[in-house]
């Protein structure tokens, strides 16, 4: 059984991630090695005041309260919440949105123009971004389904590149909840993600994760590793910061400091790290900088509830 305390865990450890990457979004690697990112820190490329997390975990909770609310997968309420974030400024951490991205706001508009849940996503080569797999994590802890997974992902992020990295996020997530060791997570999650896709209709897809299902990925030099918002370089950064350090702490830092999509990249391997090492491992200190954790913790309660 999964617990509150799971649940909190996860979402702590995606908006930790997330706020500790707001203010040196789209910087440089080089940049950051200079002035490295060491804790919350405020103002930077946003202006934004510390602990400030983004639409990563925005999305996250805006999913999560429906799933918690309904107590079922209803595929237009989460739609409907996604609305209320982006127009109404909902499920945001100071009272208002920023930082969304083009694939995202364009599957809202087209579903705010009329739209189903089933065409409103965008189906594109070009629109495999990062912006369903930062939020996609609940999911892992809802249903062990990739069907529904690839639904959830398929609102803004319908190509199936991304629909695969969703799936490898969440099959990783299921080993960790299972109680495994990181490094043989990752590696049954890999697994089962090769065995699943590579007999589907996702099998031409798989050579975009090609490095991914080498054994020796983990041991690449960061300089192999990117951290653009490519869903394959975001998915790829989160796993090798995961599978090279020892605590959340390391972990989350390794991930921001990578530069580029740093919230995003903070926010995926934040929310495995809360998975693998527990609420516990985040610093005391960056849970208490967070913006409107009422928020957070409420979502969090209102979805474990549903899990119990």
């Amino acid at each position: 059984m999964i617990t509150l305390k799971t649940v909190r865990s996860m979402v702590i450890g995606v908006a930790v991630g997330d706020a500790l990457g707001v203010p040196v979004e789209f910087m440089s690697r080089e940049r950051l090695k200079q002035n490295p990112v060491v804790d919350m820190r405020s103002g930077g490329t946003w202006g934004e005041p510390a602990g400030t997390w983004s639409d990563d975990t925005s999305l996250t909770i805006a999913t999560m309260e429906s799933l918690g609310r309904l107590k079922r997968l209803d595929l237009d309420d989460i739609m409907s919440n996604f609305v209320g974030w982006l127009k109404h400024d909902e499920f945001t951490a100071n009272g208002y949105t920023f930082d969304v991205g083009n694939t995202t706001a364009g599957a809202i508009g087209n579903y705010i123009k009329g739209a189903s849940v089933e065409r409103c996503g965008l189906r594109d080569a070009d629109s495999n971004g990062n912006g369903s797999l930062m939020r996609i994590l609940p999911m892992a802890l809802y249903t062990d389904s990739l069907d529904d997974v690839h639904a959830v992902s398929a609102l803004t992020h319908a190509h199936p590149r991304s629909l695969i990295a969703c799936g490898i996020q969440c099959l990783i997530a299921r080993e960790l909840l299972s109680g495994k060791a990181i490094e043989q997570a990752v590696k049954d999650g890999l697994l089962r993600a090769e065995d699943y896709y590579s007999r589907s209709e996702y099998a031409e897809e798989l050579s975009h994760y090609e490095r991914l299902f080498d054994p020796n990925f983990g041991a690449l030099d960061e300089d192999a590793i990117e951290s653009s918002g490519y869903v394959v370089h975001s998915l790829e950064a989160a796993l090798w910061c995961l599978l090279n350090t020892t605590d959340y702490r390391s972990l989350a830092l390794k991930a921001v400091n990578l530069g580029r999509d740093t919230d995003t990249v903070g926010a995926i391997a934040g929310g495995l790290g809360g998975l693998a090492y527990g609420l516990a491992n985040i610093p005391s200190e960056w849970i208490d900088a967070l913006q409107n954790k009422t928020l957070l913790n409420k979502i969090a309660e209102g979805f474990g509830s549903r899990l119990q």
